[in-house]
């Protein structure tokens, strides 16, 4: 009969990829580790060394070694730099321990009671000083992007208030100078909870992974950042902007609105307003697929100027939560340029039910969707839904 060491050594990858597998599963942040081939690589890597170690040490009656600390320190760092939360670590910690119990206690066709002691009081006695090599290798890296979180803010704040200073405190930072940037404002609909107080550097951190651009944390429910832009064309000013954006709303799990601006150093103060007036006239998403410009959102800020106008097209478009789906019909509609195959696949829906739809909302307001006064009002009326403007529970009012 086999003893436990040699069963266990010949299962260590078996058990590796189960592990992983359970992360994955199981813990939310571990969910991008399965389409990021790179990450997969580092923590299966991790999940066959210390498996592998632990069998060949505990065989041998030896404790972790100074290189094995190391080793597990350098994972722990790894870890910091991948973005994954203290919470995270902490439950993966967690499970990693109740697994290795697992395997050594449930490994199939071990007679060897002597070695299964071994095994576990190898386990027990090593467990902590693991924990705090890794702990402590995550929470250097963890320390270390939290002080680099500070100073972008930093440079962000100087960057906003059109300091000269600003580009000597980049040039520090080895973060690359643009003499154009996207500014972008981000509204985030639900504010963070004030208790316990978020940390910003903490919440900005993960975006160190991907985007090191000067950001700032301006106020619970917005963030700030200056992405580089080459010129002062909106369109790829929004195209560079997205994917931090999509970032964020992942990380603050609430829904996001963005407004970007083109700006120039010396005059980013006067972008950024209008930047954040942007924001807050644009439709807020939990994955956001857009960075509003001006172009997008003209009519929208023009309405929000003028309340009795503002008031007029509200009092129209109320009538549209009289029939299922409208607003959401008409989103659709519009984003697919009216094309019917295109919204009814959109909207899972067959083009019959579309053109119901679409009837029941002229039925209702007296408008056709399909014509250019349709466009310019019902277009208008479903961004300012979408932006969360209008509070359509209250009392009708009287159209001018």
């Amino acid at each position: 009969m086999k003893g436990i060491f040699e069963l266990l050594g010949n299962q260590v990858e078996t058990n590796a990829r189960s592990a992983v597998d359970r992360y994955v599963r199981e813990l939310s942040e571990y969910h991008r580790v399965k389409d990021d081939r790179r990450l997969y690589g580092a923590v299966m890597d991790f999940a066959v060394f210390i498996r592998r170690r632990s069998v060949d040490l505990a065989e041998a009656g030896q404790p972790l070694l100074a290189d094995d600390l190391a080793a597990i320190t350098a994972a722990g760092r790894q870890r910091g730099t991948a973005g994954f939360t203290a919470a995270s670590q902490s439950n993966a910690l967690t499970m990693h321990t109740s697994l290795m119990l697992r395997e050594i206690t449930e490994v199939p066709g071990a007679g060897d009671m002597d070695g299964l002691l071994s095994m576990v009081g190898w386990l027990s006695s090593q467990a902590g000083a693991a924990r705090s090599a890794y702990v402590l290798g995550y929470q250097e890296e963890r320390a270390r992007l939290l002080s680099v979180a500070d100073v972008l803010q930093s440079l962000a704040r100087k960057l906003l208030a059109d300091e000269p200073a600003a580009s000597g405190l980049a040039r520090s930072l080895g973060v690359t100078q643009s003499d154009d940037y996207a500014v972008t404002v981000v509204r985030i609909e639900s504010p963070l909870p004030p208790r316990p107080k978020p940390n910003p550097g903490a919440l900005i951190e993960p975006l160190l992974r991907r985007h090191r651009v000067p950001v700032l944390w301006r106020q619970p429910d917005e963030f700030v950042a200056l992405v580089p832009a080459s010129g002062t064309d909106q369109d790829r000013a929004a195209e560079r902007a997205l994917p931090l954006v999509r970032d964020l709303a992942a990380i603050t799990e609430r829904p996001c609105a963005a407004g970007t601006v083109p700006g120039r150093v010396g005059d980013l103060a006067a972008a950024a307003a209008l930047a954040r007036r942007i924001s807050q006239v644009a439709p807020a998403e939990h994955e956001p697929d857009h960075v509003y410009t001006m172009a997008d959102v003209f009519v929208e800020l023009g309405l929000a100027q003028l309340p009795p106008v503002d008031t007029w097209l509200y009092g129209l478009t109320r009538t549209l939560l009289g029939g299922p789906d409208l607003v959401t019909t008409l989103d659709a509609f519009y984003r697919a340029d009216m094309s019917r195959l295109r919204t009814a696949a959109a909207l899972h829906i067959h083009p019959r039910t579309l053109d119901y739809r679409l009837q029941r909302v002229r039925s209702l307001t007296g408008v056709d969707p399909a014509t250019v006064r349709g466009i310019r009002m019902l277009s208008a009326a479903v961004a300012r839904i979408r932006a969360g403007a209008w509070d359509l529970a209250r009392p009708q009012p009287d159209n001018p």
